[in-house]
C-alpha cells in the first residue's frame, strides 16, 4: 500500500480519501463537483493511470477514482477473496457510502466487468457507459474457439508451469515488463516517477495478491457464475448512452472482440479507434480521450 501523502514528484497531486465501507481501507480520489464520473482501473495499475484525466474531467464533473482492493493506496488484506464478485461488492459499498447517482463509468481492463456488473445490479444509479479497451461481459455470445490473447497465453503458460505466482509476485521490479506484455506503447511516458508509481504498490509477494488473482479469475473461469446471475439484465444497459475508445495495440483483449461486443450492445454508439495506442490507452493518448469523454458528457 502506497503512503497516503505520496505524490510521486507531484505527478499525482490529488488529496487522498479513504472508506472503510468495503471492509478494508479503500483509497479513492474525489475531485470536482457535478454528476459523478467514476474512473475504474484494471491490471496491474491503480488510480495513477488516470492522472491525466482527472484535471480536465473535474472541471465539469465530480470525478471519483477508486483503487481496487490490493492496488494503489488501498489496503491488501490477505484474508479476502480477490474475485470479480468481491471487487464489485467493494465498489458497491463505496458508491452506497457516497450516495452516488447518475453515474458515468469510465472503464478500462477489469474496470469493464466491474462497472458493468455493478450497473446491471443497480440500473437506477448508472447513467452512462464509457468503454476503454475492455469488454462488457454478456454483451454477445462468444464465438467457439475464439483465439486466446497473447496476455492470456502468457498467463496460461506460467500457470501450467507453476511459475505464475513467482513471476507476478515480483511486480515491484518487473511491472513495466508485464505492462508491455499486456500492451503498453508510450515509452516516452516512462521516467523515474512513473516507475516508482507503478512499482510502489508491490513491495513484496504478499502485496501482489490482487494482481495475481485478477488474471486467474478470468483464466480459470471463476467469473462465470457471478456474470450469469444477471446475464439477462445486460441488455438493459443498451438504453444508456455509451461511447468506446479502443487502442488497437492491445495484447490482453483482442480489439476486434472488444469492438464487436460493444457494437452488439450499442450499435449506434460512437467508437473511436486509436491505431497506435495500446491496452493502457490512458497512458498513450489522454490528449485525445479526455476531450472525447468531455464531449460525450456534454451531449448526453
Amino acid at each position: 500500500m502506497i503512503p497516503a501523502d505520496e505524490t510521486f514528484d507531484g505527478t499525482f497531486p490529488f488529496e487522498p480519501h479513504f472508506s472503510d465501507a468495503p471492509g478494508f481501507r479503500m483509497h479513492y480520489v474525489d475531485e470536482g463537483e457535478g454528476e459523478p464520473v467514476i474512473l475504474l482501473h484494471g491490471e496491474p495499475t491503480w488510480g495513477y493511470l488516470y492522472r491525466n484525466f482527472i484535471p480536465g474531467l473535474s472541471e465539469t464533473n465530480r470525478v471519483i477514482v477508486p483503487d481496487h482492493m490490493g492496488f494503489g493506496k488501498s489496503e491488501t488484506p490477505q484474508d479476502r477473496e480477490y474475485t470479480l464478485r468481491t471487487h464489485v461488492g467493494n465498489l458497491a459499498a463505496l458508491i452506497e457510502e457516497l450516495d452516488l447517482r447518475d453515474i458515468t463509468f469510465v472503464m478500462q481492463d477489469w474496470g469493464g466487468p466491474m462497472g458493468s456488473q455493478y450497473a446491471v445490479r443497480h440500473l437506477d444509479r448508472v447513467k452512462r457507459m464509457c468503454v476503454l479497451n475492455t469488454i462488457i461481459p454478456g454483451s454477445r455470445r462468444e464465438p467457439p474457439n475464439a483465439p486466446v490473447s497473447p496476455w492470456f497465453q502468457w498467463i496460461g503458460k506460467h500457470h501450467e508451469a507453476g511459475t505464475l505466482h513467482e513471476t507476478l509476485g515480483h511486480l515491484g521490479s518487473n511491472v513495466l515488463s508485464v505492462m508491455k506484455i499486456i500492451g503498453f506503447e508510450n515509452s516516452e511516458a516512462v521516467d523515474d516517477a512513473w516507475i516508482r508509481a507503478y512499482s510502489a504498490p508491490f513491495p513484496d509477494k504478499e502485496s501482489c495478491i490482487g494482481a495475481i488473482e485478477f488474471p486467474l479469475d478470468a483464466f480459470l473461469g471463476r467469473t462465470r457464475d457471478f456474470i450469469f446471475e444477471e446475464i439477462a439484465a445486460v441488455q438493459e444497459l443498451a438504453s444508456m448512452p455509451a461511447m468506446m475508445v479502443e487502442g488497437m495495440q492491445d495484447h490482453a483483449i483482442d480489439p476486434e472482440r472488444a469492438i464487436g461486443g460493444f457494437q452488439a450492445l450499442y450499435p449506434d454508439a460512437p467508437v473511436t479507434v486509436l491505431p497506435n495506442a495500446g491496452h493502457f490507452c490512458q497512458e498513450d493518448a489522454p490528449e485525445i480521450i479526455v476531450p472525447l469523454i468531455s464531449q460525450f458528457l456534454r451531449l448526453t
